[in-house]
């Protein structure tokens, strides 16, 4: 877990109300996961022992908790602490602070165990998912969040130049791994959350997991990784030839970085989701490597390293100033190579707004 900065939480529960009335929801239950903290500024850890804040349209949101967690909730006046004994039985006090029936937003994380519960409790309730209300908000990041974002990116960039200067050849892909998330907690995160490092034909999974294969002269090395800093995400990715990289290597690189460049350059207020998928994948596709890059362009970023807006084909969502996201266009052939560039980019009120700087080159290393 990650510290977590002192927000404005009344005033996102009052905006969550807000949309609550407009769409006729009658309460907003969450539970574990980045909802939670992102309306109170507690991150319960993820226990058979329910936590669950409920926020009734009409009434005083409360903050179901085992008592034992309760001192690792800081009161800040923006809900109720309502703290359980081993003997009583929380789904039932949650049910209560609900409301009989109606339309219920639940947290998309919370266990099915206690959804199967709160359903039986509340037979006449509507249940939906919470994310399409609270992604709502989320997504449009405040200037505080922004700059997390923006710190988080600086200390991963700083992670990246100190990479381009240290060896990769004779060491293992689960070594450099373990060595980038001590980089990541050495330049500003409070935890690394993430890392892969894929070389050689490992490269050409974009999710690979480090393994004890041996980096030697000529791979194509894929580092992605990334940590939280105040409970804010970092994720970039850069690509790595040991030594001289083979021709076929260094053009698919030149069209990598213009995919991406183009889809920087596509961001603006006003502009749909799907379009920078487009523009990053039509330079992929015009060069010929179409059918190697397989996934969407980018997520968006913030208490999750993975949130709305998604930028893919068919999402039509507006994007507007304070979004953030990813932009991570990659090629990869199967048992041979594979090369991916992301950056964290925000919508900005005109144009795109980089948190990630570092260099953007095919780097050459040991």
């Amino acid at each position: 877990m990650s510290r977590l900065p002192a927000f404005d939480y009344s005033y996102r529960i009052q905006r969550a109300k807000n949309l609550m009335e407009e769409r006729g929801v009658g309460a907003l239950m969450l539970s574990v996961g980045a909802d939670l903290p992102y309306f109170t500024g507690y991150e319960a850890m993820p226990l058979e022992r329910l936590t669950m804040l409920v926020v009734p349209l009409d009434g005083v949101p409360v903050l179901v908790v085992p008592r034992l967690e309760a001192p690792r909730v800081d009161d800040r006046g923006s809900f109720e602490i309502r703290a359980w004994d081993e003997t009583d039985d929380p789904a039932a006090l949650s049910a209560d602070l609900a409301g009989g029936g109606g339309r219920i937003a639940l947290g998309d994380t919370t266990w099915s165990t206690f959804l199967l519960q709160l359903q039986a409790l509340l037979p006449d309730a509507a249940f939906e998912d919470a994310s399409t209300l609270t992604s709502e908000l989320r997504m449009r990041k405040e200037p505080d969040e922004i700059r997390y974002l923006r710190e988080a990116a600086e200390a991963t960039d700083r992670v990246v130049e100190r990479l381009e200067s240290t060896p990769f050849s004779g060491r293992s892909e689960a070594d450099l791994a373990a060595e980038v998330r001590m980089m990541t907690v050495e330049e500003g995160h409070d935890v690394a959350t993430f890392d892969i490092v894929g070389s050689g034909p490992n490269a050409a999974s974009p999710h690979h997991e480090p393994t004890d294969r041996i980096m030697e002269n000529g791979d194509t090395v894929v580092v992605d990784f990334g940590g939280r800093h105040w409970g804010y995400c970092s994720d970039t990715t850069r690509t790595f030839s040991i030594g001289t990289p083979r021709p076929e290597v260094a053009a698919a690189y030149e069209v990598l970085q213009a995919s991406q460049a183009a889809g920087r350059a596509a961001v603006a207020p006003g502009v749909t989701a799907a379009s920078i998928d487009l523009a990053a994948r039509e330079v992929i596709d015009a060069a010929g490597y179409g059918e190697f890059f397989f996934h969407r362009t980018g997520h968006g970023i913030g208490l999750e390293a993975h949130e709305h807006p998604y930028l893919v084909e068919g999402n039509e969502l507006l994007l507007e100033a304070g979004m953030a996201f990813s932009i991570e266009p990659g090629i990869y052939r199967s048992g041979e190579w594979g090369m991916r560039l992301e950056d964290i980019v925000v919508c900005g009120e005109t144009a795109v707004d980089e948190l990630n700087r570092s260099e953007r080159h095919l780097r050459v290393v040991d």
